[in-house]
């Protein structure tokens, strides 16, 4: 077919395939030989897709993949320092590059390369030409470079994100339209290819430039005329360095290509060769999927046996031998004496590390019995160490006496120990905050670790969660045993000291065996997704810091909470009492369905909606909404709702929580459950008692100190509207914190004309709504329910804050705009928060769009006490304190009367201090302080 009008080019960017296929998925080796072949199989996924999606009528007429020739170009020749920075390729990547050549001719697709030029300098000259000819060009790539190439006749589609890239696309991203893109990248420069552009100058200034003064060598000429000196400077020093870079960001639409257009026209591919291909790279779910497509055969790859470790082998990667190994619970060890264990204990030092797991009785680490130890060295190859199985396995009611074949606890531990506390040995776990704690009751301290939960945590936040079952199928493709095929459920299920030795063995490997695999999965993907620092820095430090907190717990005066949960009951009794008066006939107040027929029905109030079971909804949304109208049973039967919540969740349920060997309450803190890093309190939750009610605070007077003891109580003050100013770049309110003036009042001025002095309280809490909700992304119907105001007031006060403070709007749609691009939105620490909802439709958009506004302040918040936590214990060592709880910016410490004055300015310089120096911010960090004999006095 001779190339023309009506034909379509598709040019695949073969280079950024690659990449992108490398960092998405986890590293895979041929079973064979161990070669590293992950960029390859996602690099041939990729194609295959984009061949198989686009095969139809609309699809291309030409199509042809394009490779950088190597790290050279012409562009060196202009600039020595082009792209010096980039970073030496992956060891396990260099292998694969002439793979992916070898794949795209197997596929039958054109390879295209060319010496002393880039491929993006190929796909612009190929571009040219096809649109010349009358033809229409589809570029597969999202990098931005290929960017200017957009309009008459040129699109890019992006392949990963299913997303079309036209002139509208390019304009959203740039500010300009394509054809002055390389005038706004000359500008902004790149830090990636080390273009050097023009200080101080980013893309949206660049952007304003050159809409101002139409193009970059106008803009040169008249760099005198720009009012701003640092701008107007650094045009007129940097002049030649800008030239040079557009020099460096232009595409050379005419290299010397050797191919004609009409010899990239699509051809479909040959079974044979490609079939030969993926057999030999033992792709064997693409291979059969090609040759269904295909109708031929597919050949018989044969399963291989696992590469032997060698020592070349162990100085490879670690997961090319975690990928060559089958799952198979036949070579798991039970390991009943000490002669067995001494052999393992052997091969964890040849090797320096060991995934180890514990199994016990009870998720409470506080008052789970160690029933049994499972370690593993090398994948395939793990064991188990029965301590605690009691006869009659299988059996609830069975015998207390031990089963016979087992270890002593005392003698496994003591040969244990040396190793669990050798600095010189890596112990591997997955959650293993759990299994430091158990370690620990036992005598034994846990280090250093490395913990895969928390891996996945820093690598994949926002985008599943990090539980070991699922990260094993997600990640292995394999399925390990359930815990209930085991336990049983409900009343019914046993603990794990009556499951027999043979099965538990099966069990308990495959955990720390599945384990070791992650490990040797995420540990080399951890650099890649450009992570480390937050996992090395904010993840894996805070493991102990949280474990010693939660072991030492926190004194709680039982009499107290019996007090309290008595007069809960009296005043719940009052409020039942005053809203059957108000309903005019008694009723269970805590009954939805017959609270809402006394609403709707009976009373005839507005906004009543019936569900699928036909009872009205009487949510907190609804009687709030009620109670904004004045309507005064609603808001009796809130507050009726509140004080049950205490009662059921805090002064009856406390009691149980007491632990009665310690006397205290011990929470547990998990650290992977926000997607924004902020820690969660569960069994009990410690954090959401509330503290804006008289009721909540009572609560906390039963946490109390003990004897000889005081409760200090130091807390970061407005710590994200701080990092709000910080991020935004707002001048007024990054003023008033440096000024220390209050915040809220400053706002209320600033929005209301209201001086400071004197100022109606109701107007300052109506500014401090404002501050939080526009943290949250607050709309006028959310303000409208807090404030209990009309919601077009509500509305009205948001609208006119944005006007006041136009920077936080541009903060907003600056992150959305990100997110929606990149995937993810980052806190000022690097941590990575996925955003995989942004660009969905319908109602769940405005909640995603919300969620990665304030995912960066929520993040960079928690990141910061994070910070300070994990400092904590090195600075306080030596004074007779303990830190016992986090509630969110609050960190709660036990000290002897006499330290307190110390221990509230060492805990403060810390706290004070904890965003240096990874983020210097522009506002001061302050931390309020207190304490007292109980927790509601000290806050």
């Amino acid at each position: 077919m001779t190339f023309g009008k009506g034909c379509h080019l598709h040019l695949i960017d073969g280079s950024a395939f690659i990449f992108r296929a490398y960092h998405a998925l986890p590293p895979l080796t041929r079973k064979s030989d161990g070669l590293p072949i992950g960029a390859v199989a996602g690099f041939c996924n990729m194609l295959w897709s984009l061949l198989t999606q686009n095969s139809g009528k609309d699809g291309p007429t030409h199509i042809a993949c394009v490779f950088d020739y190597s790290s050279k170009t012409f562009r060196d020749d202009i600039y020595d320092k082009y792209k010096a920075n980039r970073p030496d390729l992956p060891e396990d990547l260099r292998p694969q590059f002439p793979l992916t050549r070898e794949a795209t001719r197997a596929f039958n697709v054109a390879c295209l390369e060319l010496e002393n030029y880039e491929a993006d300098d190929i796909i612009a000259t190929l571009a040219r030409q096809a649109t010349e000819a009358g033809g229409e060009v589809t570029i597969i790539s999202s990098d931005k470079d290929l960017m200017q190439l957009v309009g008459g006749g040129v699109e890019m589609f992006d392949a990963m994100k299913n997303r079309r890239i036209g002139v509208e696309e390019v304009e959203e991203k740039f500010g300009v339209k394509p054809d002055r893109v390389v005038d706004v990248q000359a500008l902004a420069g790149d830090s990636v290819d080390n273009v050097p552009g023009a200080p101080g100058i980013g893309v949206k200034t660049a952007a304003l430039l050159i809409n101002e003064y139409g193009d970059l060598e106008t803009l040169l000429a008249r760099a005198e005329e720009i009012k701003q000196p640092k701008r107007r400077q650094a045009l007129i020093d940097n002049a030649e360095l800008i030239r040079i870079s557009k020099r460096l960001v232009t595409l050379d639409v005419h290299t010397p290509v050797e191919w004609g257009l009409d010899e990239l026209e699509v051809k479909a591919p040959e079974a044979e060769p490609l079939m030969n291909f993926l057999a030999q790279m033992e792709f064997r779910t693409l291979t059969k999927r090609v040759a269904e497509a295909l109708k031929v055969e597919a050949p018989a790859i044969p399963e291989t046996p696992a590469v032997p470790v060698t020592h070349e082998a162990a100085e490879a990667p670690p997961q090319a031998v975690a990928e060559a190994v089958p799952f198979d619970t036949g070579k798991y060890e039970c390991v009943r004496d000490a002669k067995a264990l001494v052999r393992w204990i052997a091969a964890i030092r040849d090797r320096g590390y060991v995934a180890v797991d514990t199994e016990t009785t009870s998720l409470d680490e506080m008052r789970a019995e160690l029933v049994g130890i499972s370690l593993s060295v090398v994948p395939g190859e793990a064991c188990y160490i029965p301590l605690g199985h009691r006869q009659g396995g299988g059996d609830l009611f069975g015998s207390n006496e031990l089963a016979e074949g087992q270890m002593a606890l005392d003698e496994a531990l003591g040969l244990l120990k040396p190793v669990l506390e050798d600095d010189a040995i890596l112990k591997i776990g997955q959650n293993m905050k759990y299994d430091w704690k158990i370690f620990a009751r036992h005598g034994v301290r846990v280090a250093p670790i490395d913990d895969t939960m928390l891996m996945s945590y820093a690598m994949h936040s926002g985008l599943h969660n990090h539980g070991m079952d699922g990260l094993s199928e997600r990640y292995l493709g394999h399925a390990p045993i359930e815990i209930k095929s085991l336990l049983g459920s409900g009343k019914s299920a046993i603990t794990f000291d009556r499951v027999p030795i043979d099965e538990a063995v099966k069990y308990a490997a495959e955990d720390a065996d599945v384990t070791l695999r992650l490990w040797q999965a995420f540990k080399p993907n951890l650099h890649r997704a450009r992570v480390t620092t937050v996992y090395e820095t904010l993840e894996r430090p805070l493991v102990p810091v949280l474990a010693e907190m939660e072991m030492a717990g926190i004194r709680v005066d039982a009499a107290t909470l019996n007090r309290m949960s008595n007069a809960f009951a009296q005043k719940m009794a009052g409020l039942e009492a005053e809203i059957q008066e108000l309903a005019g006939e008694p009723f269970n107040v805590g009954s939805p369905k017959q609270l809402g027929e006394i609403l709707f029905d009976k009373m005839a109030l507005p906004g009543g909606q019936k569900g699928k079971t036909g009872a009205y909804a009487t949510g907190a949304d609804v009687l709030e909404d009620l109670a904004a109208e004045g309507h005064d049973l609603p808001g009796r039967v809130l507050d009726w709702r509140q004080l049950s919540k205490l009662k059921s969740t805090y002064t009856d349920a406390l009691q149980g929580h007491v632990n009665p060997e310690t006397g205290r309450v011990h929470t547990s803190y998990v650290i992977a459950g926000a997607n924004t890093g902020r820690l969660a309190s569960t069994d009990p939750n410690l954090q959401n008692i509330p503290v804006r009610t008289e009721e909540g605070r009572r609560i906390r007077e039963a946490f109390v100190a003990g004897p000889g003891m005081r409760l200090v109580s130091l807390d970061y003050s407005q710590i994200e509207l701080r990092i709000l100013a910080h991020v935004a770049d707002i001048p007024e309110l990054k003023t008033a914190f440096r000024e220390g003036v209050d915040i809220h009042a400053m706002t209320a001025s600033e929005m209301f004309g209201v001086p400071v002095e004197g100022m109606d309280p109701m107007v300052r809490r109506r500014a401090k709504a404002i501050n939080f909700g526009v943290i949250y992304g607050i709309s006028g119907f959310g303000l409208a329910r807090n404030l209990r105001i009309p919601r077009a007031e509500a509305q009205g006060f948001i609208d006119r804050y944005f006007e006041r403070f136009p920077g936080i709007k541009t903060y907003m749609d600056a992150t959305v705009a990100f997110a929606k691009e990149h995937g993810y939105v980052q806190t000022l620490f690097g941590r990575k928060i996925h955003t995989p909802e942004i660009n969905a439709k319908g109602p769940t958009a405005g909640f995603a769009r919300r969620a990665a506004i304030n995912a960066p302040i929520q993040g960079a918040a928690a990141d910061v006490i994070r910070r300070a936590m994990i400092r904590m214990p090195g600075a306080i060592a030596g004074l007779p304190a303990t830190m016992l709880l986090q509630v969110h910016d609050e960190l709660l410490f036990e000290v002897e009367e006499g330290a307190v004055d110390k221990l509230v300015k060492t805990a403060r310089g810390v706290m004070e201090g904890a965003a240096h120096p990874a983020a210097h911010l522009d506002v001061p960090l302050v931390v309020d302080a207190g304490q007292g004999a109980n927790w509601a006095e000290a806050h």
